[in-house]
């Protein structure tokens, strides 16, 4: 065989040289390892252990038996390494290098040419292919090392001993290996001279860091009160000592030196190390403050009884708890009636104070709030008392205050005397002969008294129940029984069980006008206020309904409307509003007065409905409606065409028009800014009836043309009647509903020779002027309205706003009447002149706000 040594050879093996030496080293990591992961491991867990100070927490035999552990461990891991420790060789590299390239070039460069030498032809191929063979190796790339030991480790110890290591380097300290110097006997150095270490740890609800003494220099201490100090002391024993007097304690002369001092930092002081590396601080107690509460304002109450009591608290590191202690003031209680005989024994109150759920509670406001109704000491003076509780466990409390005790108060006579009577069975099990009595004589007329029959039996049952009682005996448990279903009868007593709508209203308006009476709260009358107007809107609704049926009926008689007074929602509003308004001023007799005549006017109270007066609907509304329905259905018949369209393409079939594209039609068949099928939606939303001769939706009434057709009929009997006959508005609409009109029968047309492209095109131009002319319609009828305006409304209007800010009734032409009360009076001119003077005065008044004093001049420019 002839060898031969071309340029190409050292020109490829040239080009792998650094691919090589990577690659190289890469198996030189590869193998160290494999070779040396268990000895890592050994030596990760030892540091780990050493930094965390594992050494200092067991006895020094334990150290060393672990110390021998590790030394036999360590031996086995060298042993191990020395046995699967191979050299890498340069040969192996470039073997690794050439397997990762395709039909190893790497050692085709490095083959001769057997035969052939001699021939022109074959060294010329043999040349072509060492060339080819020298560019594959030139893209040579170094071969990554396989540095995975996972068949080798298959518990991951590994990865365990770099997770200790981790956790040792956050939390320990590398110079608490030091520390195990000092137990090898004979060491010379650091390990002959005592180490000491220390921690300053403050309670844990100060949020402060654990200081390490031994990286402290000398000097200030600020510490929080309670800071726990450890010491640990290491070496010859009394060659270390510690003094302090922070902690206020003594220590015996004749104690014995300890290895392990604990004490807490109690007060300002100094703390020494005396010995080698010693040192000294001046430590400066920070006190840790009580916290403190107080009561913020006075107890606000609702109508049902829930007290809102407002307080503060504090602390310096904040407010761990809190609770509010409620004890009967017997001294301030008026001792008549069921209250003159001693209460049974009742342990105090406690509620707890509600604490802030997230942020900061050093400091805060909140607001007591319980409902404490149903308490035997609701209503009666007590004495309340905050008390508030840190960390520490340091404990505040406030001086008793006192005060009512709020709780909910029953403005129906009946249900006041048997709340009181629940009070007195509470207050003393001895009133239960008084309280059968008291509660026979109230209810000995049950019809005078009852607004139900059911009512007056559930108390002569409690009655009953007191008389057998009040001789055998009366148990707690039958007690809270017995007072249980007194508070739910007067609950019914003062709300009812009422189903009538009026009923409820009356209802509600006698608890309004009790309260007015009582002196009752703004809460108070602010819930029955809410509650009137709840039960008011109910009334409307019922009578709208009565009222709807009557008219279906045919029962409403014409005469009826000169006996009945009409009233809009908006009236009715107004008035409540003025009612409110008057008991928030203290007005309380104007405002009975009106509560008054409100309930005269909601007895013979019409709700009109549409045009106050006309009972029905004018011709404009009638027409916009009409228009309304007409445009859905267009819009149906649009969705129809667009929908059938859309088979044509699902089918393979062809449009009519090739050159429009499917996205094309989607968009003529749906409007701008509608989403699919909301055309549809709309369609099915309307009821049957609504429109003469209109088709609907869904049923059998022929094919798309025919319902064009007979939706173009229907357009043409709306526009001969479409009101607003020679105003510019009015001929407006009309113009474009004979647009709409011309693009309906375009679109019929096309749709009976089945061209649905054009058919959506000329339905959009249809729908676009029905929207058009439904504006100019209703440009046309506020018009309309507008002039209406300034000749007065309607007779519903008339009667519901039947008198001016000046309190003069109005004619139907807005201006003055000479009928009603205020014309029979001889001074009601006079008192007139004397509003509009003091109208002028207040409006001339610079420092009134000026919504007001536009309202005034407002009324001066009408009057």
């Amino acid at each position: 065989m002839t060898h031969f040594t071309s340029d190409d050879q050292r020109r490829g093996l040239a080009k792998i040289r650094w691919p090589l030496r990577l690659t190289w080293a890469g198996m030189w990591a590869e193998t160290l390892v494999q070779a040396l992961w268990p000895l890592l491991t050994i030596v990760l867990l030892v540091l780990a252990a050493l930094m965390l100070g594992l050494q200092d927490t067991v006895s020094v035999e334990a150290v060393y038996g672990a110390a021998a552990g590790v030394g036999i461990a360590i031996l086995g891991a060298l042993i191990y390494a020395v046995r699967s420790f191979r050299v890498p060789q340069r040969a192996d590299a470039l073997a690794r290098l050439d397997a990762s390239l395709p039909g190893r070039p790497i050692q085709a460069l490095m083959d001769d040419q057997a035969i052939g030498a001699g021939d022109a032809a074959s060294m010329a191929v043999w040349k072509a292919h060492q060339k080819r063979m020298a560019d594959r190796a030139a893209t040579a790339r170094a071969v990554p090392a396989d540095l995975r030991v996972s068949s080798r480790d298959p518990y991951a110890l590994r990865f365990v001993a770099a997770l200790f290591f981790a956790v040792a380097l956050i939390f320990g300290s590398v110079l608490r290996v030091g520390s195990v110097a000092g137990m090898v006997p004979g060491a010379g150095g650091l390990a002959n001279g005592p180490v000491w270490e220390g921690w300053a740890e403050p309670p844990r609800y100060t949020g402060r860091p654990t200081l390490y003494l031994a990286d402290l220099e000398e000097g200030q201490l600020m510490l929080p009160s309670g800071t726990l100090i450890t010491v640990r002391l290491y070496g010859e024993v009394g060659a270390l000592q510690v003094a302090e007097t922070v902690s206020g304690q003594t220590e015996p002369a004749d104690a014995e030196p300890a290895l392990v001092l604990d004490f807490k930092v109690n007060q300002s002081g100094a703390i020494s190390i005396n010995g080698p590396d010693g040192r000294n601080w001046a430590v400066t107690m920070l006190p840790d403050a009580a916290p403190q509460v107080e009561i913020t304002g006075e107890p606000q109450v609702a109508a049902l009884g829930e007290m809102r009591l407002p307080f503060a608290a504090s602390d310096d590191y904040g407010v761990e708890a809190g609770e509010a202690r409620v004890t009967l003031d017997l001294a301030s209680v008026d001792r008549r009636y069921g209250l003159a005989i001693e209460p049974d024994p009742r342990p105090e109150l406690i509620v707890p104070l509600p604490m802030p759920i997230s942020g900061d509670r050093s400091n805060f406001e909140e607001n007591l709030i319980d409902n404490f109704s149903k308490h035997p000491w609701a209503n009666l003076p007590v004495k309340v008392s905050l008390s508030v509780l840190d960390a520490s466990e340091q404990q505040f409390a406030t001086d008793p205050s006192g005060m009512i005790l709020p709780g909910r108060r029953f403005f129906d006579p009946l249900a006041a005397a048997v709340i009181e009577q629940r009070r007195d069975l509470l207050w003393s099990k001895a009133n239960a002969s008084r309280l059968a009595q008291i509660l026979k004589a109230v209810s000995y007329r049950p019809q005078d008294l009852f607004r139900s029959d059911t009512s007056a039996l559930r108390l002569r049952r409690q009655i009953e129940r007191l008389e057998i009682r009040a001789n055998y005996g009366l148990t707690d448990d039958v007690q809270a029984e017995i007072a249980d279903d007194l508070w739910d009868l007067a609950i019914e007593l003062e709300e009812g069980v009422l189903a009538d709508a009026l009923e409820r209203m009356r209802r509600a308006q006698e608890r309004l006008t009790e309260a007015m009476k009582n002196g009752a709260s703004k809460e108070e009358i602010a819930e029955l206020m809410d509650e009137l107007r709840r039960a008011t809107e109910e009334y409307m609704q019922q009578l709208q309904r009565q009222q709807a049926q009557e008219r279906q009926d045919g029962e409403q008689q014409q005469g009826q409307q000169g006996e009945t007074m009409q009233m809009t929602q908006d009236d009715l509003q107004r008035m409540m509003d003025r009612i409110q308004e008057l008991m928030e001023q203290g007005r309380m007799a104007e405002a009975e007065q009106a509560l008054r005549e409100l309930q005269e006017m909601m007895e013979n109270m019409r709700v009109t409905e549409g045009q106050p007066g006309q009972g029905g609907k004018s011709p404009g509304q009638e027409a916009m409606e009409g228009l309304a329905d007409t445009l859905r259905e267009q819009q149906d018949l649009s969705d129809q065409a667009f929908r059938d369209l859309q088979e044509q393409f699902n089918q393979g079939g062809q449009p009519n028009q090739p050159g429009q594209e499917p996205g094309q039609q989607q968009g003529q068949g749906q409007q701008p800014g509608q989403e699919p099928g909301q055309g549809q939606q709309q369609g099915q939303g309307q009821q049957p009836g609504q429109n003469e001769g209109q088709s609907q939706p869904g049923q059998d009434q022929g094919s798309i043309a025919q319902r064009q057709q007979a939706l173009r009929d229907e357009l043409s009997r709306q526009e001969g009647r479409l009101p607003g006959r020679g105003s510019p508005d009015g001929e407006a609409a009309r113009d474009a509903l004979g647009r709409a009109g011309r693009a309906m029968d375009d679109a019929e047309q096309a749709l009976r020779q089945n061209d649905l492209a054009d058919a959506i095109d000329n339905q959009a131009q249809a729908m676009e002027a029905l929207r058009e002319g439904m504006r100019a319609l209703g440009d046309a009828m506020a018009q309309e309205q507008q002039q209406e305006a300034g000749q007065g409304t309607t007779e519903g209007n008339q009667r519901a706003e039947n008198r001016d800010p000046l309190g003069r009734n109005q004619s139907s032409n807005g201006g003055e009447s000479t009928e009603g009360d205020l014309a029979l009076d001889d001074d009601a001119y006079g008192r007139a002149r004397e509003l509009l003077d003091e109208i002028r005065r207040r409006s001339g008044e610079a420092a009134r706000p000026e919504v007001e004093r536009d309202y005034l001049n407002r009324l001066l420019d009408r009057f």
